[in-house]
């Protein structure tokens, strides 16, 4: 569906995105702080959560490299997830009749290991919905298998593309999900403490750059040098926080995504229709 044509007409939809502390390598203790933290967001009316990068193993390398069957989950040929430790989540998500994305170490039946985005829906069926594409530094290189395609998720008819945090360092990904239409970005992510330029940088951007609302997830707190910075927040088609967290602590914020608003700011700033196919061969200028 190209960004010129995208006329969304869903209804106002509220949605979610989370911080919080995971515990390297306690999936079970890290599955109850998710449980948490979606009954906050359906109490608050959302019918969407977002949660953070590696949330259910954490984002500890050492754990990561050092108990891949703990940390993992396994998926089948079909994307399905069947792990009882995850059974907590299903009924929540189910109860509350919110839908969660949340990062998890996905070991793919051809033995791949991706840093991936569960999506559970509200019957508590648990599906990989996207492996990250771009991974970021050496130890997700040693650890992970780049994913080979994005994703789209459809909640109550609004279009969302998947992200995951140096994924959204990309125009081009956020652009991609724009060209398919989406009318968001869901991006659970993992920034470090002394990264909150870069993250109070890149997704407004992003938001901007597309004309759509972007939902960011964050952790908090961990042991060093994995400690999490926070900042939790959904963003609107122009870049402004319509809810945002602070650097520290648990914490839950909310916003409800308004397609007229979208549509109105893709009319006043209108880059993506503006976009040249091509910009032409660059001529060089010499100096004399």
């Amino acid at each position: 569906m190209p960004p010129s044509d995208a006329v969304p007409s869903p209804a106002p939809l509220t949605v979610a995105a989370a911080q919080a502390e995971a515990v390297p390598g306690d999936m079970v203790g890290n599955v109850a702080t998710s449980v948490r933290l979606v009954r906050r967001a359906a109490e608050a009316g959302a019918a969407l959560l977002v949660l953070p990068e590696l949330f259910l193993p954490a984002y500890h390398p050492p754990a990561l490299r050092d108990d891949p069957a703990g940390t993992d989950v396994a998926a089948s040929d079909d994307g399905r997830v069947d792990d009882a430790r995850l059974d907590p989540l299903r009924a929540a998500a189910r109860d509350g009749a919110v839908v969660v994305v949340v990062g998890a170490s996905v070991r793919h039946t051809d033995q791949r290991r991706t840093c991936s985005s569960l999506v559970v829906d509200r019957s508590g069926d648990v599906t990989v919905g996207y492996d990250k594409q771009h991974l970021c530094g050496a130890d997700e290189i040693e650890l992970f298998v780049p994913g080979s395609r994005g994703a789209t998720l459809v909640v109550d008819g609004w279009r969302f593309g998947l992200g995951i945090c140096y994924d959204a360092c990309f125009p081009e990904h956020g652009r991609a999900a724009a060209d398919d239409g989406a009318y968001g970005y869901l991006c659970p992510s993992g920034y470090l403490t002394g990264s909150v330029h870069r993250r109070d940088v890149y997704y407004p951007a992003r938001a901007l750059d597309n004309g759509m609302y972007v939902v960011f997830a964050n952790s908090v707190g961990g042991p060093e040098p994995w400690r999490f910075n926070g900042g939790a927040a959904i963003y609107d088609p122009e870049g402004r926080p319509l809810d945002r967290a602070a650097n520290e602590g648990e914490s839950v914020v909310v916003a409800t995504l308004d397609a007229a608003e979208l549509l109105r700011v893709r009319a006043t700033h209108s880059m993506l229709v503006d976009r040249l196919p091509n910009q032409g061969t660059a001529r060089q200028l010499l100096l004399r």
